[in-house]
């Protein structure tokens, strides 16, 4: 297990609203800090490279997958707590999981003799956590896509998967994860043969993945081979051989091969999974779930995290881009009331330490309905999801649309994403759980905004405060600034572009001179879906436009945003596209009166 790394003169000391305490790790796309928020919470705080920022692709990716990070909840999962993808220098927080990776585990045990392979009850523990984190995940319509050891956390009450979605888009512009013609997305060993040939990506392969890090966990060797010897060579093993679990034991090695089936029809569900692996009724073990060994070193970690002081030295002013403030060389000592909050922290170390030296504490185990609830969380769990609705104001129709995608989290911290749509703009605004408190015997959630993103530049507004509380037959009523709204559920498959819009299309010019295309991609929604090129006599005009919903067999995009302009090139409004009986696409605006334009595939 790596320990904690002092910061240097070259790290910030703020990022946000969080105090860094000591670096994690960095790599080729950017830094990790240990961090504390001001309301003493443990945090991971992922800063990108200032180059990275730079790059509109990765813009784009990153900020769609925080989103769609963030509707994951659950305990198997390492949630999102807070991000701001608009500043200069782009950042994440992430709850803290004090736990090794699984990689680090079994391949210290190459390296040192040390741990290695988990032991078989492990591993069916290891498989119920992993198939609940991927029927969460899943469940809001995301596919990890980077399923291997070095993304599973093991913690003293089970393995916790993180990087879905983040682990992509911060590699967005990278070797390994680029999505441009001849590269697909994933790390070699821990792929699935739909991956390695290219093929459209769904949850199955998720499952594969699972399978794969089973295998290593199970016999300390990745399945397919070591990419050392040949990328290529690992990639056609994935996609038509049969995988080496001669080393695994009897008990799990039938479930590993059907993870591993080559079809991904012939694969169970994480739901099947998590079904076929379940804990004994009651849901719980006197038996700790990994080696004493390893337990012990557990509890060292704990105390370590625990002992670390925050530095003192008060928040640097708010800004509205958010800096990031240079720490001195050498932090100055703790004071006071640092050395007072550390002592609180004792009866913790002493239990810590207790569970760690003796390795027979009683364990929580896997169990079932974990997810359901998340006790670490301020928010009830009716309100956790995507939900969205038509716009009142003064009881009178606005034209305009609400969404809000909320999340476990604790008062203080970001718990929702916000996009308010209209015909002539698109606002997103992060919304602070201010707090939770009872109207007619309900849950009602105050919230404060801020604005993360407007399309046009500067034309969004915060509104004030939020609120929303539990409505008639399964809704929400939302209410800011004399606007009211009935916001229903969205099913998580709402999320996706039917396969029938994917594509590009074309039309002629109505002066006959030059034309116009859209090409549509898969995308969640608040991420790019739309690129239109205009061809005419005044130039070259290209923009882009973000999924808003997709759902009733329409998509709605929001405004565009013109990236590379001719004179007069202008951007255009919100709209709603829908398929012909003809096969043709057509393209309806709102708020002007222009003409639905239809377009014709070209490919």
């Amino acid at each position: 297990m790596d320990g904690l790394r002092g910061l240097t003169a070259d790290d910030p000391s703020w990022i946000g609203d969080y105090r860094l305490l000591s670096r994690l790790g960095s790599g080729g796309m950017g830094r990790v800090y240990l961090a504390r928020s001001e309301g003493g919470r443990t945090v991971a705080v992922k800063l990108v490279k200032a180059e990275l920022a730079a790059e509109e692709e990765f813009r784009d990716r990153f900020r769609a997958e925080v989103a769609a990070a963030r509707r994951v909840g659950g305990r198997w999962t390492a949630p999102v707590l807070d991000a701001d993808t608009e500043a200069d220098v782009p950042w994440v927080a992430t709850g803290y999981i004090a736990g090794p990776t699984l990689s680090q585990v079994v391949g210290s045990y190459v390296r040192q003799g040390d741990y290695g392979p988990l032991p078989e009850d492990s591993l069916r523990r290891l498989a119920y956590g992993l198939a609940c984190a991927l029927r969460d995940i899943h469940g809001v319509g995301l596919v990890h896509r980077d399923l291997k050891p070095s993304n599973v956390l093991l913690t003293i009450d089970g393995p916790r998967v993180i990087d879905f979605g983040i682990a992509r888009a911060l590699d967005a512009v990278g070797e390994q994860t680029q999505t441009r013609a001849g590269t697909v997305v994933g790390s070699p060993s821990f792929m699935s043969p739909e991956q390695v040939q290219g093929h459209r990506v769904g949850p199955a392969s998720d499952v594969f993945c699972v399978g794969s890090v089973l295998a290593y966990a199970a016999t300390g060797r990745q399945p397919f081979g070591n990419p050392a010897s040949g990328v290529h060579a690992v990639m056609f093993k994935i996609a038509r051989e049969e995988p080496d679990l001669a080393a695994a034991p009897d008990g799990i090695r039938g479930l590993i091969l059907d993870c591993l089936a080559k079809d991904p029809a012939a694969r169970p569900t994480p739901e099947q999974l998590a079904e076929r692996l379940g804990p004994a009724p009651g849901g719980r073990s006197a038996a700790p779930w990994l080696p004493a060994e390893l337990i012990a070193r557990l509890g060292q970690h704990a105390v370590l995290l625990l002992d670390t002081d925050t530095p003192p030295g008060g928040h640097p002013p708010t800004m509205v881009t958010t800096k990031v403030t240079p720490t001195p060389a050498v932090p100055p000592p703790p004071t006071a009331t640092e050395r007072r909050r550390r002592r609180r922290w004792l009866p913790v170390i002493a239990t810590a330490v207790f569970a760690a030296a003796t390795a027979a504490a009683a364990v929580p185990l896997l169990s079932e309905g974990a997810g359901a609830e998340d006790s670490a969380s301020d928010i009830p769990a009716g309100y956790i999801g995507t939900w969205s609705g038509p716009v009142l104001r003064d009881g009178e129709p606005t034209g305009q649309q609400r969404r809000f995608v909320i999340t476990h989290g604790k008062v203080g911290e970001v718990v929702a994403n916000s996009t308010s749509l209209g015909a002539t703009y698109e606002c997103r605004s992060d919304a602070k759980l201010v707090s939770v408190t009872r109207q007619d015997g309900h849950p009602a959630l105050r919230l404060d905004t801020t604005v993360v993103r407007s399309v046009p530049a500067g034309r969004c507004a915060a509104l004030g405060e939020h609120t929303l509380e539990e409505g008639a037959a399964g809704t929400l009523t939302w209410a800011a600034a004399g606007r009211t709204a009935t916001l229903h559920r969205v099913a998580p498959a709402a999320g996706t572009v039917p396969e029938g819009f994917l594509g590009t299309w074309r039309r002629p010019n109505d002066d006959g001179y030059g034309s116009q295309q859209l090409t549509v991609k898969q995308a969640p929604a608040g991420s790019t879906v739309l690129t239109a090129v205009v061809m005419g006599r005044g130039g070259r005009c290209t923009a882009h436009a973000a999924l808003y919903a997709a759902e009733g067999g329409k998509l709605t995009v929001g405004p565009s945003v013109v990236d590379r302009a001719a004179p007069g090139c202008a951007p255009s409004s919100t709209s709603v596209l829908s398929l012909g009986p003809d096969g043709t696409l057509h393209r309806e605006f709102l708020g002007d009166d222009k003409q639905p334009r239809g377009y014709s595939r070209v490919k």
